[in-house]
């Protein structure tokens, strides 16, 4: 189908002021325009009751998180939540008010993980640091009126990814438990040759050479994109880990890799809902002030997460 209208003018308005792609700016430039396009489609930052920032032990030293506490009496379940940017931009202002708008509408502690970024932190710098983010978040949620026995992770794009990789190794390293994951449009294959990854190829919207441009600036050699962390899809093995809700977006380079992997799942016996939203493109997620599709992506993600965590509380 062509694109929602409501993309269209976004579209539109990007080719009218001749909006460069990222991969063809200096990393610094790709880093503010990044953080500038995403502040300004994401509508205005949601009050919640408190904020912490705060530095966690890491595994090469300290990781940056940030706490957001909705109003309403705990303890309430955890969602730690890691934003995109091909693991390369990104910072935990990145999804400030995506992470503000989930804590209010799920009722749910969000932790925000800034992690390392690539080039200067080449994999798995990035995976390690999420899950020193979701262990310290398992530890500490009761210091800040959580329950760290409901305990789900998500993330869009690259955070998605490192919301697949932290299940790997949460399951291998026997914890913390994870009731359920959050995957946005998730990168799961470095080598994908999809009908997505071809057709997709505008260069006024994320694209293929993206992609590319993302998977260079993270790896530190090509034979590491098929490392199980890096490329979740390519894990060995996918049973015993926690249920999942995919979404997708029709006009995305990473569509078709996202639902294998929601597949691959399913295959192995995990409970895996996929959802693609036809007209939109890569990004859309975050883009709750001015896409109406965003606002009901980010409902239907509330919702699963609202559901894994009342069943939880049911069966404790």
């Amino acid at each position: 189908m062509p694109f929602d209208p409501q993309l269209q003018t976004l579209y539109d308005r990007r080719a009218s002021e001749g909006v460069r792609p990222l991969y063809t700016m200096t990393l610094q430039e790709a880093r503010a325009a990044d953080l500038a396009a995403i502040r300004a489609q994401a509508g205005t930052p949601e009050p919640v009751d408190r904020v912490d920032d705060l530095t966690v032990a890491g595994p090469d030293g300290p990781v940056p998180v940030r706490v957001y506490r909705p109003a309403g009496e705990g303890p309430l379940p955890v969602l730690v939540y890691f934003f995109g940017g091909g693991w390369t931009l990104g910072s935990l202002d990145t999804s400030d008010a995506l992470c503000r708008r989930l804590a209010n509408s799920v009722g749910c502690l969000t932790v925000a993980v800034g992690y390392r970024l690539a080039p200067e932190h080449k994999f798995p710098a990035a995976p390690r640091d999420c899950f020193a983010g979701v262990r310290w978040a398992a530890e500490n949620a009761g210091r800040f009126g959580g329950d760290a026995g409901r305990l789900a992770v998500g993330g869009d794009s690259a955070g998605g990814n490192l919301a697949a990789a932290v299940t790997l190794m949460a399951r291998e390293a026997g914890g913390p438990d994870i009731l359920t994951q959050l995957l946005v449009y998730p990168n799961t294959d470095y080598l994908a040759d999809t009908p997505s990854r071809r057709e997709n190829t505008d260069p006024l919207l994320f694209n293929d050479k993206s992609v590319r441009w993302y998977w260079d600036n993270y790896l530190a050699a090509p034979e590491d994109g098929t490392h199980p962390l890096a490329s979740p899809l390519r894990a060995p093995d996918h049973t015993g880990l926690p249920p999942a809700l995919v979404i997708t977006a029709e006009y995305d380079p990473l569509r078709d890799e996202g639902e294998r992997y929601a597949q691959r799942l399913r295959e192995s016996g995990v409970s895996a809902e996929t959802t693609r939203y036809p007209g939109m493109a890569h990004g859309f997620f975050t883009m709750s002030g001015t896409l109406d599709t965003a606002r009901r992506a980010v409902e239907q993600a509330a919702g699963h997460l609202r559901t894994a965590f009342a069943d939880a509380a049911g069966r404790g």
